[in-house]
């Protein structure tokens, strides 16, 4: 209970320190809902979809034409439970080129960019990320899912995502992975 409570102090924290409730007052209202114009958060739990009976993966396909092949993608978002503000956001998709798994990550604005991010699977092999863009809803991270990556995934129970806020203070996101390898088996 305790580390969750550092956990929602820092998480306050880095949204405070980003100045995203002021970024976001420009977007338009019929934007996604980590666009909508927000007053600062109050410290709140950071809640990873998937926890509490809601859903966790989750899968959608989509496609240009009716003609055209059904491109599917899996994501899972960790939103701000009173504010319902997106604080991470992981989209994984099959590249049809290669038919390798990508991840992309939106993160929040305010990030210490030089040190990226990092991705972990319960205590396992940190994967490094780098930080390619910023806008008004967050920042980006793309990277191809290494076979090792993969299968830590889909046999592991927790996904940690951390990033520097401004002050050089660790943010780490939890994630849950009960149900990615079988959202995963219906995009590949």
């Amino acid at each position: 209970m305790l580390m969750q409570s550092r956990l929602v102090a820092l998480v306050a924290a880095v949204l405070l320190s980003t100045g995203a409730a002021h970024a976001q007052q420009g977007a338009k209202k019929n934007a996604a809902p980590a666009a909508a114009a927000q007053p600062a958060p109050a410290p709140t739990q950071p809640q990873a979809e998937g926890g509490s009976g809601q859903p966790g993966w989750v899968v959608r396909c989509t496609s240009a034409s009716r003609e055209a092949p059904l491109e599917c993608a899996m994501e899972q978002n960790a939103v701000l439970t009173k504010t319902g503000q997106t604080v991470i956001l992981i989209n994984i998709r099959i590249a049809p080129d290669t038919r390798t798994p990508i991840a992309l990550l939106q993160l929040p604005l305010g990030l210490n960019l030089p040190v990226g991010a990092k991705l972990q699977v319960d205590e396992g092999k940190t994967f490094d990320l780098q930080i390619q863009t910023c806008e008004s809803r967050g920042c980006y991270a793309s990277t191809p899912i290494a076979a090792d990556m993969l299968a830590a995934l889909r046999s592991g129970k927790q996904l940690k995502v951390s990033f520097q806020n401004m002050a050089k203070e660790t943010i780490a996101i939890p994630m849950p992975l009960g149900d990615f390898a079988a959202a995963y088996d219906k995009i590949k």
